[in-house]
């Protein structure tokens, strides 16, 4: 999907800063993903599924002014067959949508029983959430936007069958507009991982589609109905005889 002044600021020092840490944080879970159909849904201005070695990877969503999709198509309406992809990549797309839950509703369709969805937001309860509630804040991306936190996120995920088994936190810096000022302050980096681990600017979730339990249909161990009735009449017949 496009979203109004994305390609802007993706050239930008903090644009930049944020994509090198969720292509590196993507890259690194997307590395041992198989199956047979692949798609990221979002930000097609870069390849998240670059390390991923599923033969069929598509960029998913609607025209965009850089980068470009394989399948243009609302991501609120896939054009994909029920349980027919191994994985989805949906980066910022569902704090930028209208629509986030049908979306989620998609995505949960779509993909097979054990499937995997990764996604990444922005953390309203971080230095780049406080940004949004501080007087002179810009009004463009990416500001604009309907931010949730991880445990909404959750929430959602489980409420349509997910198990949400694994997630980060990231960029940890101030939204610093200027290179220099990202660089004087990269000692945070390692201080917020250790010691304010849930203040991260970006989040990344992975959730497994839950396979619904199955009814086991165990064999029949006692004799056929059939032969009940045969060996009842038999009893019966032999008992006449007797009688007789």
């Amino acid at each position: 999907m496009s979203i109004p002044g994305l390609d802007r600021w993706l050239a930008t020092a903090p644009g930049r800063y944020v994509a090198a840490w969720e292509e590196a944080r993507y890259g690194a879970l997307v590395e041992d993903v198989f199956g047979y159909n692949a798609l990221q849904i979002g930000l097609p201005q870069l390849d998240l599924l670059a390390r991923n070695r599923i033969p069929l990877r598509q960029r998913v969503g609607l025209p965009a002014t850089a980068g470009g999709v394989d399948v243009n198509c609302d991501p609120r309406q896939l054009p994909f067959a029920a349980g027919s992809i191994d994985l989805v990549v949906l980066p910022h797309v569902l704090e930028f949508s209208a629509e986030p839950h049908q979306i989620l509703r998609e995505v949960e369709r779509v993909l097979i029983p054990q499937g995997q969805l990764l996604l990444s937001g922005f953390n309203p309860y971080s230095l780049w959430g406080l940004r949004r509630r501080l007087p002179g804040c810009p009004g463009d991306f990416p500001w604009t936007g309907s931010y949730l936190s991880v445990q909404r996120m959750k929430d959602w995920l489980q409420l349509l069958g997910f198990d949400v088994d694994r997630g980060a936190f990231g960029c940890y810096l101030p939204p610093f507009r200027s290179e220099g000022w990202l660089r004087r302050w990269r000692f945070m980096e390692a201080a917020g991982d250790r010691w304010w681990s849930f203040g991260g600017g970006i989040y990344i979730l992975r959730a497994v589609k839950r396979v619904h339990g199955m009814r086991l249909i165990l064999p029949a161990w006692g004799p056929p109905k059939a032969r009940r009735k045969a060996l009842g009449a038999l009893t019966q017949k032999e008992t006449t005889h007797h009688e007789h």
